[in-house]
Order: structure tokens, then sequence, then C-alpha cells
């Protein structure tokens, strides 16, 4: 049998154990979303670890994505894997947070710290390009846009990336490189020279 359909016979079992297991905790059975807990854990540590860099805000980054499931999983349908669903609402979760936390940096001016020697003038076309840079990766197709912001706005290596998304390392790679060439195209046609 060759590997690619032994990878969908896997993922079509994942998916119907994963169902399975859901409908339980939906009629109340907490030893089935336990297993959905213990199954998916480490992808999410991953996700935490790489966002947040140390042990403590990753452990309570990932209490409070079982518990935003554990809420929201009604809204799990069983049409694909219950890793990409979670992994969805960690991401956002870890965004979110992410950015919550630049909101209470302290008073300097953030631009300055990372390039002082720039004047306002140099400071305001680089935030004005890097809001075009995130706007252009909304319009991807998700699965690039999702590899290309972990890579380049959060740091997080191939490997993590692989194991928080599912794909294997050189597709990542793969999904990054395209990206960039759309992003390149739609930041030409905005006329921003990169």
């Amino acid at each position: 049998m060759p590997i690619d359909s032994a990878a969908r016979i896997k993922n079509k079992l994942a998916i119907k154990r994963d169902y399975a297991l859901a409908k339980a905790a939906l009629k109340g059975d907490t030893k089935s979303f336990a297993v959905l807990m213990k199954l998916h854990k480490r992808r999410i540590e991953i996700l935490g670890i790489s966002f947040f860099k140390n042990t403590a805000d990753t452990e309570d980054f990932v209490q409070e994505v079982f518990l935003r499931a554990y809420t929201k999983l009604s809204s799990f349908q069983g049409k694909s894997l219950f890793s990409t669903w979670l992994t969805r609402i960690a991401y956002n979760m870890a965004v979110n947070a992410v950015n919550r936390r630049k909101e209470y940096m302290p008073i300097a001016d953030e631009d300055s710290l990372v390039a002082p020697d720039l004047s306002p003038e140099e400071r305001q076309i680089r935030k004005t390009s890097l809001e075009a840079v995130r706007l252009a990766i909304n319009e991807l197709p998700e699965r690039f846009a999702v590899c290309l912001d972990m890579y380049f706005f959060y740091d997080i290596p191939y490997a993590d990336i692989s194991e928080i998304t599912g794909f294997p390392v050189n597709t990542i790679k793969s999904h990054i490189f395209r990206a960039k060439q759309i992003l390149r195209d739609k930041l030409e046609e905005a006329h921003f020279d990169f």
C-alpha cells in the first residue's frame, strides 16, 4: 500500500475516532474529552512554547486552549482532523495573547528600540510597509498564511510548524516559498519595492 493511501486511511480513522470522542464529550462523558486532551496536548504545548518561550505561560495557554475547545466542542463537525480544528483555536488564541502583551509593553517607543537610528519618517515608512505585508498575508490561502505568519512573525522553526500543522517539513518550506512569491506579486502591484 503506498504511503499516501496509508496516511489517508490513518487520517480518516483519526477523524472518526476524534468525532466519536467529541460527541461523547458533548453528552457529558468527561473521560472522552480527557482522551482528546491526551491525544493532542503535545501539539498544543509545542505551539505554546513556540509563542511564549517559557513553561509557565505555556502551561496556562494549554489549559486555556482546552477550556475554549471544550466550550466550542459543538462546532467541531468531524469533517476534518480534530487536531486541525484544535490547532486553529490554539493558534488564534496565541496570536491574540501575544498581541495583548504588546499592548501592555513599556511606554518606550517599540520602533525606536528596534531601529533607534531611523528617522521618524523612516519608521513610518517601515510601519506602513509592515501593515501592507500583514494585509497581503491575510489575502493568502490559509495554509500559506499560517505557515508564513508563524515562521516570519513569531520565529517558529520549520520543525515546530510541521508539528503544529501536521504538514511535513518540506511542505512547510514549499508553502512559505509559494507564499513569498504571491506576496511579492501582491506588493509589487501595490507599488511596494521589496
